[in-house]
């Protein structure tokens, strides 16, 4: 597979149009062409003012923060839509998994504090004295 090297202005080109999206929407919408876009970058350059109409409106921190108030409000709607009494009913249902299980530790000694005496014991199974 033969990978194609593009012209370094075309990298260029694709940089500037990361830079500035609404140059994609003006294309997609028909009000613009690739070439004509190209073609005005190559002789103005990138930083003419003509370019500012297309630029992201928004700051990266901005962006952020929507992100995290669209999580929010997607979180609390969540909220709304549950039913307080399914939710009760999931958590006696985990607390009573949790108990089980606990027992079973408990059962076969699997805590923290009888782990200690079982090993212990089983490094020495009998008892034997010098006399």
């Amino acid at each position: 597979m033969t990978s194609k090297k593009n012209h370094p202005s075309v990298q260029q080109f694709k940089e500037f149009v990361k830079e500035h999206p609404k140059l994609v929407q003006e294309v997609r919408k028909g009000n613009k062409q690739w070439q004509e876009v190209f073609e005005d970058w190559y002789l103005l350059g990138d930083k003419d003012v003509i370019w500012k109409q297309y630029q992201d409106d928004q700051p990266e921190v901005q962006k952020e923060v929507e992100k995290k108030s669209d999580f929010m409000s997607q979180m609390l709607s969540a909220v709304k839509k549950m039913d307080a009494n399914t939710v009760n009913h999931h958590i006696s249902n985990m607390s009573s998994t949790i108990s089980t299980i606990q027992g079973l530790f408990d059962q076969f000694g699997l805590t923290k504090g009888s782990s200690q005496n079982t090993s212990n014991h089983n490094q020495h199974p009998f008892s034997f004295r010098k006399d």
